[in-house]
């Protein structure tokens, strides 16, 4: 059974840094680009940032040049590191495949973004 576990979420201020982590089963994630989605209340997901298998990072214009996606094949795991964080990124935030090939989402990180 796929699975996927998020970490490292929490509370910052504006302009604080976090770092999440998400570890897949490996059937899943050997062969296939990885992303991260962020949901906020009352939205769908979203990618905001994923990677190719062979490690080559494509970000969302939301995201871009505050965050960074890398993936560590030999251990199964994603991490997206988050600077310069703003009230607009406060969501949950998901690993997953894309384009999304995997129906179970993990239970995600929560991210909150207030002063």
């Amino acid at each position: 059974q796929v699975q996927f576990v998020e970490s490292g979420g929490g509370l910052v201020q504006p302009g604080g840094s976090l770092k999440l982590s998400c570890v897949a089963s490996r059937t899943i994630f050997s062969n296939h680009t990885m992303g991260w989605y962020r949901q906020a209340p009352g939205n769908k997901y979203n990618v905001i940032a994923r990677v190719t298998s062979g490690g080559s990072p494509i970000y969302a214009d939301s995201v871009k040049g505050r965050f960074t996606i890398a993936r560590d094949n030999a251990k199964n795991t994603i991490v997206l590191q988050m600077n310069n964080l703003q009230p607009e990124d406060t969501a949950d935030y998901f690993c997953n495949t894309f384009p999304l090939l995997v129906s179970k989402w993990g239970q995600g990180t929560r991210v909150t973004i207030s002063s």
